[in-house]
């Protein structure tokens, strides 16, 4: 999905594990289109956090009645030095880029798509699902493959039966399960539900540090409270994680993680790269309609591309991840 903000915030991250036990980063909202827009729930980047492994960007969204709002119509936009990861709870997007990639992403399949030299794509929400509900993630590819060529991946992985939850892993490894779909960093991404007033303790990584974004229910995690669309971050060195379902209803949850990914990062609107003037370069590129991104066949929305805001008139300044 893209960033339409019309001013986005132009940021460089950088890296830098932390020992506290949760830390929990608040969502922002953010309103996407015109006067029906759907809003997410963004918890990152911000000044809080800026990264959790490589995973850079988490937009929450609905759920949202598509047949009362304009749903979600994104014109061709690009991306560069970044992978975007589409995991919907329900609804239906249609997903078209330069790669001539056509595809349905649906609940509980994983899309990821490459955008590392320079890819475009489209998202439209469709009616054959009317609510949609979902999250959009991105993941910062590392200096030596921030170059990629473009690329497209579907994966539909199992739901496994644990201990008190279900979960489905979409990237890496949890509980014995491991993802074919690979990474260019180390990375978790899975989805757990929490049964009515469960209770269960993973095994993770310890040189890891997570995230747990809370979809649904009254969930603890580490006995911290997480509220709904918040994220809570856990630093490297921890080597389980309990979660709780206070609720008498079912709980549902995202689990990211990946080491550190200790590389300084800028980004501003839909590009990941190094410098201001990298991102600038990036930005003109696209505006002059090159090679770089290619081209979105079969979209037929009000606009053909989407037009990359101004540049702000400032410089940034470093910012990034406590210690």
């Amino acid at each position: 999905m893209s960033n339409i903000e019309t001013s986005p915030a132009e940021l460089t991250c950088s890296t830098g594990a932390s020992d506290a036990r949760v830390e929990i980063v608040r969502a922002r909202d953010v309103p996407l289109g015109g006067p029906r827009a759907i809003t997410v729930r963004r918890t990152l980047p911000q000044r809080a956090r800026s990264l959790i492994g490589a995973w850079c960007f988490i937009d929450h969204f609905g759920p949202v009645d598509v047949e009362m709002s304009d749903g979600v119509d994104v014109p061709p936009h690009p991306h560069t030095g970044l992978q975007t990861v589409s995991w919907l709870f329900s609804g239906e997007i249609e997903h078209r880029d330069s790669l001539g990639t056509y595809a349905a992403v649906r609940p509980g399949e994983l899309n990821l798509m490459t955008g590392g030299h320079g890819i475009c794509h489209s998202e439209v929400s469709t009616r054959a699902l009317p609510v949609l509900h979902g999250v959009q993630l991105w993941v910062a590819l590392p200096g030596e493959h921030r170059d990629a060529p473009r690329g497209f991946q579907h994966h539909v992985p199992e739901l496994i039966e644990l201990d008190g939850a279900q979960a489905r892993v979409f990237l890496g490894s949890l509980a014995g399960v491991t993802s074919p779909v690979p990474t260019f960093t180390p990375l978790l991404g899975a989805e757990i539900t929490l049964d009515p007033m469960g209770v269960m303790v993973l095994t993770v990584d310890p040189g890891f540090e997570h995230g747990v974004l809370v979809d649904s229910g009254a969930v603890t995690v580490e006995g911290t409270e997480i509220e709904r669309g918040d994220l809570g971050y856990l630093g490297t060195g921890i080597a389980t994680v309990t979660l709780k379902n206070r609720s008498a209803e079912q709980a549902r949850l995202l689990l990211l993680g990946g080491e550190p990914f200790g590389e300084d990062i800028v980004m501003w609107w839909n590009f990941v790269g190094r410098s201001h003037d990298e991102i600038a370069q990036f930005r003109q590129e696209w505006q002059e309609e090159s090679d770089r991104f290619g081209h979105v066949a079969g979209y037929e929305g009000a606009l053909s591309r989407l037009p990359a805001p101004p540049l702000p008139n400032v410089r940034l300044t470093p910012r990034g991840n406590p210690r």
